[in-house]
């Protein structure tokens, strides 16, 4: 009888988490850990409890969409209007979703891990995913992923608790550089992950089309923007160069 394509001995599991749990554990949990402590500031702020505060982090996880939460929340919108700011801003998540997925995808496998992947994909898991795992054995990238998402989302999940009550302590200065760390943290590795001309390309044309995308793109809208037409860009300029280069081969 054929093994079942979708099993993977539990060998094999363990071993992929506590590689993920491995090398979430240093840079990728400190970066996080930095950016989520002035996320439990803004829920004090609001005068939300710290439970939830903790509790965006697990649901939302991500720092900006949890900003614009106690932000809109801050404002006195409507509990309607909040969801729809929060859904928006988490759109940009979206085509990284659908790129990751079919690294983890096999045969068999149940679409209720695939949803729950999805819930883990934020810009940290996702760029380091996206480094490592196609050098990876197809049967150990989940595991590894859950491994290295959940280590990030505790230690997240702790940072938020704690800048709940820490974040007064803090000059203003610092408490909002601390949110600028996991971007930072993901644009380090987007340069370390390029590998050919297009990827630079892509991360060129991203970086100029910022500033109009921020000033005319509503707001959660622009990474997304930014993203779908810097890489549409850089895409068509590498078929066109790609094609340039196979006609001038032909004999």
């Amino acid at each position: 009888m054929p093994a079942d394509p979708a099993f993977t001995p539990r060998s094999v599991t363990w071993s992929a988490v506590r590689d993920g749990i491995r090398d979430a554990a240093g840079l990728p949990a400190l970066m996080l850990m930095a950016s989520l402590i002035g996320v439990g500031g803004l829920a004090r702020d609001v005068g939300y409890p710290m439970g939830a505060g903790v509790l965006s982090t697990v649901l939302i996880w991500a720092a900006p969409g949890q900003m614009v939460l106690f932000g809109t929340i801050a404002s006195g919108a409507a509990l309607p209007a909040v969801a729809v700011a929060v859904s928006l801003s988490s759109v940009r998540f979206l085509p990284m979703t659908m790129a990751l997925l079919p690294m983890m995808r096999r045969p068999g496998t149940p679409t209720w891990v695939l949803l729950l992947v999805s819930h883990y994909v934020a810009i940290t898991a996702w760029v380091h995913s996206m480094r490592v795992m196609p050098d990876m054995a197809p049967e150990r990238r989940i595991p590894y992923f859950f491994g290295f998402a959940n280590t990030v989302l505790i230690a997240a999940t702790i940072a938020t608790g704690a800048g709940y009550y820490l974040i007064g302590q803090l000059p203003a200065a610092l408490a909002a550089g601390l949110l600028l760390t996991s971007p930072l943290f993901f644009l380090v590795n987007m340069v370390a992950s390029a590998k050919q001309a297009v990827d630079w390309l892509a991360l060129g044309f991203g970086f100029g089309l910022a500033p109009f995308a921020i000033a005319i793109v509503p707001a959660g809208l622009d990474l997304l923007v930014e993203g779908l037409v810097g890489g549409t860009l850089a895409y068509l300029i590498h078929r066109f160069l790609q094609a340039r280069r196979a006609k001038a081969d032909e004999p």
